[in-house]
């Protein structure tokens, strides 16, 4: 009986929330706060407040922390929560399309075409007019809506209900071929290969409030258009016979799903480069801890996804310090075992089951 009320209690949505939330919310101060100068948790909160809420002086802040919080270490931490938040979202609904657990926002190869993309940006030394420095990310989203364009393009022509195996097939087609690119370009640079391998492996570090501008847009319309189609999702999860049964327009769907999940990748991977894992491993979490139902799923794994990827890039920062390491290789670290144990104890569930 009380083994019975624990779980209730675990499952309760709001619960559900409010822990993800907490999370979130302990992420955030401890990315603003950590660093070569320690920024106190109530110093924080007061320049936070006076700058965005406007109600609370600041004659009793030491100006060098407002500096460092307004400048440098906020812009970062929000945009690493934007990106980890996108690319969350995004592998929750691949995994609930795909009804493949190991999907994420890699498989279709769009996280390979914003690499080409930027890799040939900094190999050509690209820089468009009144754009500058935002060619590399713009040019990023641009060639994900065009890689995800030809994957579904290239599945319809092979199947054209595009079942679910030849859109995985299709991906997996394009990432070799895109990484073959890519491996090429890093083989024939010189002075840029530096910038370009670090770029690959995936970092927050030096953007500002420019960049949180250039993935907001894209991330709040993605996030809308695939929570909006969790219903759907739910429907689809469990196969696409019997989401026909139950009225939903499978191929239309797919298209919508696929294009929100494209545009959350291209632009999550154009303004901090590859960074892998977070959307694999943290909607199985968000999964195992609060329930498949992708209309709770998709919104918690936005909270989840973007406390997750503040935290690898507070480990990033300080591990080696003063040495930063690539965001992606913590992830990387993290998430590659936590993955292996989520697959070794659903297996032994199955088979208890």
């Amino acid at each position: 009986m009380q083994r019975l009320s624990i779980q209730k209690f675990l499952n309760n949505k709001v619960f559900a929330y409010v822990a993800a939330g907490i999370f979130l919310i302990f992420s955030m101060l401890l990315g603003i706060s950590i660093g070569t100068v320690s920024v106190p948790v109530p110093a924080i909160i007061k320049i936070i407040s006076a700058k965005f809420l406007g109600f609370i002086s600041l004659d009793s802040v030491d100006p060098m922390y407002t500096s460092i919080v307004i400048n440098i270490r906020l812009p970062r931490v929000l945009l690493s929560g934007l990106v980890g938040a996108a690319l969350a979202i995004a592998g929750a609904a691949f995994q609930g399309l795909l009804r493949n657990p190991l999907a994420d926002p890699y498989t279709l190869g769009v996280s390979s075409g914003a690499s080409v993309g930027a890799v040939l940006t900094l190999f050509f030394q690209i820089s468009l007019p009144f754009i500058g420095p935002f060619t590399l990310p713009l040019l990023s989203i641009v060639f994900s809506f065009i890689t995800i364009f030809l994957v579904i393009t290239f599945a319809r022509k092979i199947e054209r209900s595009m079942r679910v195996e030849t859109i995985i097939l299709t991906g997996i087609i394009f990432s070799s071929f895109l990484g073959a690119i890519i491996s090429l370009m890093i083989a024939l640079t010189g002075d840029e290969l530096r910038l370009i391998i670090g770029w690959l492996l995936g970092s927050v570090s030096m953007r500002g409030w420019e960049y949180i501008k250039i993935i907001l847009p894209f991330f709040i319309l993605g996030s809308v258009i695939l929570i909006l189609n969790g219903r759907e999702l739910n429907s689809m999860s469990f196969g696409e016979e019997r989401a026909r049964h139950l009225g939903v327009n499978v191929y239309k769907r797919k298209l919508i799903i696929l294009s929100a999940g494209s545009i959350l990748t291209g632009a999550a991977v154009a303004v901090s480069g590859t960074i892998g894992f977070v959307g694999l491993v943290i909607p199985h979490l968000s999964r195992l801890l609060w329930g498949p139902d992708h209309k709770h799923l998709l919104p918690l794994s936005i909270i989840t996804g973007s406390g997750f990827l503040i935290l690898a890039d507070l480990v990033s920062r300080i591990v080696i310090s003063p040495t930063e390491l690539p965001i992606g290789v913590i992830t990387a670290l993290i998430g590659a075992p936590v993955f292996a144990i989520i697959l070794l104890q659903r297996k032994r569930i199955e088979r208890s089951g």
